[in-house]
């Protein structure tokens, strides 16, 4: 059976999107015991070097790129991955998953607005109304949920999250649509560049206690198969999908999260989430509608 490039983008977008959502639940269970800059900059470290030979392949293109490409490449690895990385663990240990993968949802208004002034990507009538009912579902999941006291930081680290999350959308799909450059070349430079950075910053600042095995198991799961192989894949789709399918796509991560935070956090799904999840997944399938 043979996928069309259109499909195929597809699920392995939704297959990133699953092994983003673990990640999550990972974070949660070892925030606790290593700085979230530290955490986040060894993660994304240890990918950039296990994907950095693969740049030999790619040696004449590397050396063939422009001072624009360049530039690109590198605001690209700082918002996508210093900013929106380091912001999203940072937030994890000041806020429920639940809570921040709401507001992280909201990311997907933000790319349609983006991406119509800066990519000249209008999304379709279909679109708009599969994103009215996605944000519908998202409220209805947590309309009964009390927003808990106390919070200001996380929420404003939150904040900061979702609006760097959604120029780092905008940013990769500006960056990858033209297909000029190859999805592992715009993955390892810009990792490279975002992670060393964030590394930096999180040694400087938090610095790195003494680890557990497991957490140290955890940091390398975390840098192989949810990064390395991850973001590969996902560079890989954008050049297919638009900056609003994608983000669409991404944003499951919340009914994902709900479920995983079920089954390995004890967290309860209530008659409302249930309908939530409809609306939001009702408002994904519009999205991923569009004509050909």
């Amino acid at each position: 059976m043979r996928f069309s490039p259109r499909l195929l983008a597809i699920l392995q977008a939704i297959f990133v999107t699953f092994l983003w959502s673990t990640s999550w639940v990972l974070i949660k269970r070892n925030i606790s015991e290593i700085p979230p800059l530290t955490f986040a900059g060894l993660r994304y470290s240890i990918a950039f070097l296990i994907l950095l030979p693969g740049l030999l392949k790619h040696k004449k293109e590397v050396f063939s790129l422009s001072s624009k490409d360049w530039r690109q490449l590198i605001i690209l690895g700082i918002v996508f991955y210093t900013l929106t990385q380091g912001g999203q663990f940072a937030t994890l240990k000041y806020l429920e998953a639940v809570s921040f993968s709401l507001l992280l949802n909201f990311t997907t208004l933000l790319v349609a607005i983006f991406g119509i002034l800066v990519l000249r990507e209008t999304p379709s009538r279909m679109q708009w109304v599969g994103i009215f009912f996605f944000i519908i579902g998202v409220l209805v999941y947590f309309s009964p949920t009390a927003i808990p006291s106390g919070k200001l930081l996380g929420f404003a680290l939150a904040g900061f999250t979702v609006i760097a999350n959604a120029i780092a959308a905008v940013l990769g799909r500006s960056v990858n649509r033209g297909g000029n450059i190859s999805p592992l070349v715009v993955t390892v430079i810009s990792m490279g560049v975002g992670s060393i950075l964030l590394l930096g910053i999180g040694l400087v600042f938090q610095g790195l206690p003494p680890v557990s095995p497991s957490v140290w198991a955890t940091i390398v799961w975390l840098a192989v198969v949810n990064t390395a192989l991850a973001f590969f894949l996902w560079n890989k789709t954008l050049q297919i999908l638009s900056a609003v399918e994608s983000s669409i796509i991404n944003s499951t991560m919340l009914f994902q999260i709900a479920v995983l935070a079920w089954i390995f956090l004890g967290e309860q799904i209530t008659i409302y989430g249930i309908a939530g999840l409809v609306f939001a997944a009702f408002g994904v399938l519009l999205v991923n509608l569009k004509p050909a």
